[in-house]
């Protein structure tokens, strides 16, 4: 993913990526970074010191960072090792863990950085594209079995699609390579990689959804990305059970969802099925419209959402506005331009620092507008451990309002959320706020937790109502309880594949955390603050 194609964004985000915006479309690039006492210094330096004094002052977790002086910035060897430094200080008191920890891994589990194309040898960090628009080659994969390497999904008129390639399809080689087992040795840093990373083809040997072998070259190739991978309507005894498979919060479905959810009401829809089973998040505007979508008219100016920062910015003091290093992140208009705003932190324009963060204030609360005439009974959610952030947040925020139903495995956990500081060359992403509900439910770090536990079942296209959680979504609907006939849980029965076992839940949680470790997880919006 291009980093200038996150202008706008703001990650679970709440605030826009006015850094970035800045500097991309108005030329005006924020202040030097600050130093605690001296500017003296490389840039390296400054840049560790400002990673170091955002971090102290934005942080959701800020209390538990030590002082400047006893964290030494300079002393580590590399922004990403400071940043894993910073984010292991908080421990959440239901785990005893950090609340970025993340087993086997030197990486947070929620924050990042995305360097800006300036800076030489480095790549963004971002793959799958939230704007609407990727380059790569437009599929991924997931383990359905330990010797068994299927195909999960595939975006319409990518490189891969134009190639053939589908969900379902069994991957039997990459480059040459055939030992494609679980159990192989370094066998997800290969498949990062030969099919996420920057190489600029990636030659397969597959089988299809009816086991016929075939090979492709996928090029890698700019396209553009349709979040909603498949719809369809089914008739379960008197009732019409609508299904969307949405993949990503992208910022240009909005047309297309309206479209959809109309076609569902003329139908006379009246449950939903929503599969979010591999959506990491996007913007937090397309999770608003789908819960606007859905939510029951009655809901109407209540509560949907509310955004809460740390007390150091809820409580935040004109003085300490004025020397919050916040007042060197423009707040942009929607053209991406600077706002005149004489009486803020810098007499000149609008900041992140002139921003109320209180959670009384109306800027950090989201409420009910119904839109559509859908009216839905039930909705559920085809969820896995790939579920998270505004995926997450669509569901938080309808469960107090109607009835919802989770089937699939324990989401990723993502309650928080963050706007992107621009440093220099590089956006700094780490949790500055966590959304809680309109029961003032939230805190999901450990994930969202299902009422039917089931493994998916990677042989089966998108819409097979064999297709074991979709299966019981259906059965549901039917019976009122997720007992599937026995003539549609033969998953495997009628596969080529040998019989290998699953992977486990924690080998599963593992893979889906290792395995494409560029896919995007963060809730995307837009400031509304105007001046």
């Amino acid at each position: 993913m291009r980093n200038n194609r996150f202008t706008h964004l703001l990650v679970l985000g709440f605030l826009t990526l006015g850094a970035i915006s800045a500097c991309k479309k108005s030329s005006i690039t924020p202040e030097e970074p600050v130093t605690p006492t001296t500017p003296s210094g490389t840039r390296t330096e400054l840049t560790k010191d400002s990673i170091f004094l955002y971090a102290k002052e934005l942080y959701y977790w800020n209390t538990s960072l030590p002082a400047y002086e006893a964290f030494n910035p300079r002393g580590f060897s590399s922004n990403e090792a400071e940043l894993y430094a910073l984010t292991q200080y908080s421990s959440d008191p239901s785990t005893g863990k950090p609340y970025e920890y993340v087993s086997n891994s030197t990486e947070p589990k929620y924050s990042f950085f995305d360097y800006t194309a300036a800076t030489t040898g480095k790549t963004g960090v971002l793959k799958a594209d939230v704007n609407g628009s990727a380059n790569d080659y437009g599929f991924s994969v997931r383990y359905n079995t330990t010797e068994d390497l299927r195909v999960k999904y595939v975006y319409a008129n990518s490189p891969a699609a134009q190639q053939g390639l589908t969900r379902g399809c069994r991957i039997t080689s990459i480059n040459g390579r055939t030992n494609l087992s679980y159990s192989s040795t370094n066998i997800v840093d290969f498949l990062n990689g030969a099919i996420f990373g920057t190489n600029p083809s990636v030659t397969l040997g597959y089988n299809d959804l009816s086991g016929n072998a075939k090979t492709a070259v996928i090029v890698s190739a700019n396209y553009t990305v349709n979040p909603i991978l498949y719809t369809n309507i089914y008739t379960v005894g008197a009732k019409k059970v609508g299904y969307i498979v949405f993949n990503s919060f992208t910022n240009n479905a909005s047309a297309a969802l309206n479209a959809t959810f109309s076609n569902f009401a003329t139908q006379g829809v009246t449950e939903l099925v929503v599969d979010l089973r591999y959506n990491g998040g996007g913007y937090v505007s397309t999770a608003t419209q789908i819960i606007n979508l859905a939510a029951p008219a009655a809901q109407n100016g209540n509560i949907m959402f509310t955004s809460y920062y740390n007390n150091y910015l809820q409580s935040i003091t004109t003085a300490q506005r004025k020397a919050s290093v916040l007042a060197h992140q423009p707040l942009l208009d929607d053209a991406g331009k600077l706002q005149t705003f004489t009486t803020g932190v810098n007499g000149k324009y609008a900041t992140y620092a002139d921003l109320n963060y209180s959670p009384t204030a109306a800027d950090n609360i989201e409420k009910f507008a119904k839109s559509g005439s859908l009216a839905l009974d039930r909705i559920y959610f085809l969820v896995t451990g790939s579920t998270a952030s505004a995926s997450e947040l669509t569901i938080n925020s309808l469960k107090p309002v109607m009835d919802v139903k989770l089937i699939g495995t324990t989401t990723y956990g993502k309650p928080v959320g963050f706007f992107p500081i621009r440093i220099d060359k590089v956006d700094m992403y780490i949790p500055e706020f966590e959304t809680k509900n309109q029961k003032g439910v939230g805190g999901y770090y450990s994930g969202l937790t299902v009422d039917k536990e089931s493994s998916e079942d990677l042989t089966k296209a998108f819409g097979d109502e064999t297709e074991t959680m979709l299966a019981y979504a259906l059965a549901y609907a039917k019976t009122g309880t997720f007992v599937i006939p026995a003539a549609k849980t033969a998953s495997l029965s009628n596969s080529t594949v040998p019989v290998a076992p699953k992977l486990s839940t924690a080998e599963m949680k593992s893979a889906d955390e290792r395995l494409d470790q560029n896919e995007f997880r963060g809730m995307v919006m837009t400031p509304r603050k105007r001046f």
